[in-house]
């Protein structure tokens, strides 16, 4: 045991005589400097150059002891020969342990051979104690200083007053001591340190909770995104795999009842040529039989001797009774055309139904919706509902002959000269307005770029009039419109609805609108965007039929067009909502 013990403590001894306190490894290129520690060259070295770059004063990493100038290194001759015997012997020294302060810890003023590392700093005593001599602190009854966590004590201390930096000033945003707030800031807003950090210890207590709160709720919301992104999988995959089955029924169907003409085809073909065959080998031995009585008829009717002449005359058998011959008209040469043009309208009727069918299949699936926010508030939120701005073309069959369509049929200009177009059920006579021809519903979000003294931003029901006053967007129930004028300084917006108008006051001048559309919940929003995105109108209602967005420029020149949305975040202002039911 005796044994045990004295080569623990050989090993401890080698441990603090061979190891840098720096590097907390086996010393390399000892060297010794003025107070008598020892360290790697080269980390002394880096050590030094960085308080050089600092501008501080060069200490020793483990006695603190200062010198004016950066002392010189001497090499330890003794420790180097050592080091050199440890290696041709082999012998191993172990390695520092961790509870040694390194040069940026803060190390313990009591420990004398190597310091381990502080555990707390008296800031009255200006003394760091580590765990082993912390309790000398509590033996001495009249210390009874607040200790903290281990700190660089001369960073807590005032360089020019000597005292415990105790003060907070406000004004200058740093710590002071009690001299320097009766003097250098005097009349500075000032508290007790203690006091400050009080304060600031509450405030971060309530950042960390609303930190927290925050985490949690994003980490809820994780999770749900998780399960939907699984649930959108399984469901798309699902219906990939039904739409699959489906379709190849359909095919099979459609080749089962293919196969089945061609079959019928086949059999009428077979039956229609074999009758025709037979006819014809009839008629072909018809027509031998009529040649060979035709060549002895001729052959009689060249006999001159009268009596051989009546006698084969009278003995001629009559003709048989001749085969009644088919009617070959133009139509009998078609035969199947019919089916042709059958199977061709069939076609038809099939290519307009998929057509139809697709359609919806196809809007179906572009109105899936995913976890989004369910109230959005700022623009970027908005955005998420935004389709892409070539989803907004307006249909030319309802451009009054007024508008001028350009940017692939996403800007609209008012003109003084009528266009060209042609007649259609769906124009707009009497006012220059224009529907998209993609329905909405679900959630949309779409901007308009005006400029000009007006134009209006709707949506509107397929149905709306296309002539007399019911036919302009808000004047009727099948449109919701907001018209924009242009005045000097500002724009007067107003919103209309079934001929009821309703003036938005107040509002700065802007070029750009947002409009959200919910079809489901029955909500209609206007916003408008410059530096701020401004809530001016909330419709909430409930829809009956699929929208349509829809633009009106009511002046000669005024311009509106659909444009993309951007997805940067700009600050929010929502006033007290307007709301029609």
């Amino acid at each position: 045991s005796l044994s045990l013990r004295g080569k623990r403590a050989q090993h401890q001894l080698d441990r603090r005589n061979f190891c840098c306190s720096l590097c907390l490894d086996l010393l390399k290129d000892p060297v010794t400097i003025p107070c008598g520690h020892n360290y790697c060259m080269s980390c002394i070295k880096s050590h030094w150059d960085k308080r050089d770059q600092r501008k501080e004063v060069h200490s020793c990493p483990q006695c603190r002891q200062t010198f004016t100038l950066r002392p010189a290194r001497a090499e330890n001759s003794m420790f180097a020969d050592s080091m050199k015997g440890q290696k041709k012997t082999g012998h191993q020294v172990a390695p520092a342990d961790h509870c040694y302060a390194g040069p940026e810890d803060v190390g313990c003023d009591v420990c004398t051979v190597r310091k381990r590392k502080a555990l707390k700093s008296c800031l009255q005593c200006r003394v760091s104690y580590c765990k082993e001599h912390i309790q000398q602190h509590f033996e001495v009854p009249s210390k009874k200083h607040r200790l903290v966590e281990a700190a660089k004590l001369q960073e807590n201390i005032c360089t020019e007053h000597d005292e415990v930096k105790s003060i907070f000033c406000h004004t200058d945003k740093r710590c002071i001591c009690v001299d320097c707030s009766m003097n250098e800031h005097k009349g500075h807003n000032t508290v007790r340190a203690s006091t400050e950090m009080a304060k600031r210890q509450g405030e971060l207590r309530t950042s960390r909770q609303e930190i927290q709160q925050r985490i949690q709720s994003r980490e809820k919301v994780v999770k749900e995104l998780q399960q939907e992104m699984k649930a959108i999988n399984r469901s798309a995959y699902a219906a990939a795999e039904d739409s699959e089955k489906m379709s190849t029924e359909l095919i099979n169907l459609i080749e089962k009842r293919n196969s089945d003409v061609k079959r019928k085809i086949k059999f009428k073909q077979q039956i229609k040529v074999s009758r025709a065959k037979e006819l014809q080998e009839k008629l072909q031995q018809e027509i031998t039989d009529l040649r060979r009585r035709d060549t002895e008829l001729k052959q009689l009717s060249h006999t001159e001797d009268q009596t051989q002449f009546l006698l084969k005359h009278a003995s001629l058998p009559c003709l048989p009774n001749s085969t009644a011959l088919p009617s070959c008209n133009t139509r009998s040469l078609q035969y199947f055309k019919d089916v042709t043009a059958s199977v061709s309208a069939a076609r038809e009727k099939l290519q307009e139904s998929c057509r139809k069918e697709w359609n919806k299949i196809s809007m179906t699936v572009s109105e899936v919706d995913v976890l989004l926010p369910q109230d959005p508030k700022t623009r970027a939120e908005f955005s998420q509902y935004a389709d892409h701005v070539s989803n907004f073309q307006l249909d030319q069959n309802t451009a009054s002959m007024q508008m001028l369509l350009s940017q692939e049929n996403r800007k609209v200009t008012c003109m003084k000269d009528i266009q060209s177009y042609p007649n259609h059920a769906n124009r707009f006579m009497d006012r220059s307005q224009a529907v998209c021809k993609r329905r909405l519903t679900g959630r949309h979000y779409w901007e308009v770029e005006w400029s000009g003294l007006g134009v209006s931003v709707a949506v509107a029901y397929r149905d709306i009039a296309r002539t007399g006053d019911a036919s302009i967007f808000g004047e009727n129930d099948k449109s919701w419109a907001l018209m924009c004028v242009n005045k000097n300084t500002h724009t007067i917006y107003d919103y209309k609805h079934n001929g009821e108008k309703t003036i938005i006051p107040n509002v700065p001048k802007s070029s750009r609108v947002g409009v959200f559309l919910d079809h489901k919940a029955g909500i209609l929003s206007f916003y408008r965007i410059s530096e701020t995105f401004t809530l001016l109108y909330k419709v909430k209602t409930k829809f009956s039929q699929p929208l349509y967005a829809g633009l009106g420029v009511y002046y000669f020149g005024s311009t509106a067009e659909f444009v993309s949305s951007s997805r940067q975040r700009v600050t929010v202002d929502f006033p007290q909502e307007t709301a029609a039911v």
